[in-house]
């Protein structure tokens, strides 16, 4: 049966449907008008859905191979659901119909991921004197707030771990994209025992109340760095455990010896995949001089070859920007450079269309001292920057707050490695950016966030270890 996109689902809280006098407006980014309308969560009913979590916890931490059957059903019940379910998330969230399609079968696939981990029980001693072995325990109910750009991804990237080790789950979506989130937590409860994932949506003053409640142990946040600090500071009067996933200001390092045909399409891609709205993605590109004309140049070709549209039309390639925020701090970024002197290759303004569109930007002659070049634009405009030699542009690189990914091109590729090596940043990739996988450790250093997320790395930042010390004396 199609879902209805003009109705969101109820809030799910203790296995059953909430509603909410209060109400708050979803706009599709296609047209910049709302189209549906979400419960606004109070007080009393986060209260509600804390202590909901709180009931399921101790049944659901008892039976770990139950946890891993009970979430490969919701995983396949995602599967089951991806066609509504995706349709749902593009006209919130703007992106393609058939990149929605992939974003539901991937959140399945890490969800599906999370349940092939072990949790190590290590010795630690065993002589004359005692037996003492580590074992990691839940920490009890998580807080998962999540952002607009990936609503379902990022809530499998916390779902899977978070409820293998023994959680249960608070989430919240962001309001600008709840609509899909709302519908998984009603897919989740056809198979999940009451309580164990509640889904709750609001504003801003939701997330502060989520991070703030008495209830929470853990908070998993992914979003902007202020309000990543803001989560830090009201998790440390209670002293929660946090993972941050922040921003990035990525940078693309093409060596002297790459072939500008063979690199454009990968950093193009790695720059523009989900329309540049991607935290992990390519911000800044630096190239050597001999190279800065003929990259520029292939990656404008492909600008402009670029399909932009709603994602409901057919072969469409990017959406628009998601919201009238961010697509006003695209615009003003770019025109702020080309008054700087910046020239765009391609692209450099919004499209004369309803919504949020920015034709496919490419920037050259922006140097650091730009806003675009020095903080994360997050959108579909990248600025392309010339480079004397590898120690300048690794130097450049290296210069910013942010810390999260990089990635180096060149034919060689234990000479892009070495160079990857010295990039101050969680993840450097080689001839590749955005090569993520649920095995992969994903975080960054600086103000990129704390914690890592996936692999058995992320499973254990949703635990606390107990020793249990057996004397033999």
């Amino acid at each position: 049966m199609t879902h209805d996109l003009t109705t969101a689902s109820d809030m799910m809280i203790g296995g059953q449907s909430v509603a909410s006098q209060a109400r708050f407006g979803v706009v599709n980014p296609a047209t910049g008008k709302v189209f549906a309308e979400a419960p606004d969560c109070s007080r009393e009913q986060l209260d509600m859905a804390m202590n909901a979590a709180e009931k399921a916890a101790a049944s659901w931490r008892a039976d770990e191979n139950a946890r891993r059957v009970a979430i490969r059903q919701a995983a396949d019940t995602l599967l089951a659901d991806q066609q509504d379910l995706a349709a749902v998330l593009s006209a919130e969230q703007g992106k393609p119909f058939k990149a929605a399609c992939y974003e539901v079968a991937e959140t399945a696939r890490w969800m599906k991921a999370a349940t092939d981990l072990e949790l190590p029980r290590t010795v630690v001693q065993d002589d004359a004197t005692a037996y003492a072995d580590i074992r990691h325990r839940p920490l009890g109910v998580v807080a998962a707030i999540t952002p607009w750009n990936f609503p379902l991804l990022l809530a499998g990237w916390k779902l899977g771990p978070a409820l293998l080790a023994g959680n249960t789950v608070v989430l919240k979506p962001s309001p600008f994209t709840p609509l899909s989130t709302l519908r998984l937590g009603e897919l989740l409860a056809s198979v999940l025992p009451p309580g164990v994932v509640n889904v709750v949506s609001g504003g801003d003053e939701l997330g502060a109340w989520m991070t703030s409640h008495p209830a929470v142990r853990k908070i998993s946040f992914t979003g902007s760095v202020p309000t990543g600090k803001a989560v830090a500071a009201a998790a440390a009067p209670d002293l929660k455990r946090i993972t941050l996933e922040l921003g990035g200001n990525d940078a693309a390092i093409v060596l002297d010896d790459a072939d500008p045909a063979a690199v454009e399409r990968g950093l193009f891609w790695g720059a523009f995949i989900n329309n540049g709205q991607i935290c992990a993605g390519i911000k800044r590109i630096y190239v050597p001089e001999k190279l800065h004309d003929g990259i520029v140049e292939a990656l404008a070709q492909r600008a402009r070859s670029v399909r932009v549209g709603a994602g409901t039309e057919e072969g469409v390639q990017l959406g628009p920007i998601q919201n009238r925020p961010q697509f006003e701090r695209v615009q003003g970024l770019v025109k702020e450079a080309l008054a700087g002197g910046a020239r765009a290759a391609a692209g450099g303004k919004a499209m004369d269309r309803p919504g949020y569109f920015f034709e496919p930007t490419i920037l050259t002659g922006a140097a650091e001292g730009t806003r675009i070049v020095d903080e994360e634009q997050f959108g579909p405009a990248v600025p392309v920057i010339p480079y004397r030699d590898v120690d300048d542009a690794i130097e450049r690189a290296n210069n910013t707050k942010y810390g999260l990914s990089g990635s180096v091109w060149s034919p060689d590729i234990e000479r892009a490695a070495e160079v990857a090596s010295r990039l101050h940043s969680g993840t450097g990739f080689v001839n590749d950016h955005l090569a993520l996988g649920p095995h992969l450790p994903f975080g960054g250093t600086k103000w990129s966030g704390v914690g890592v997320e996936n692999g058995s790395w992320g499973l254990e930042e949703f635990t606390e270890l107990q020793v249990i010390y057996r004397s033999r004396k």
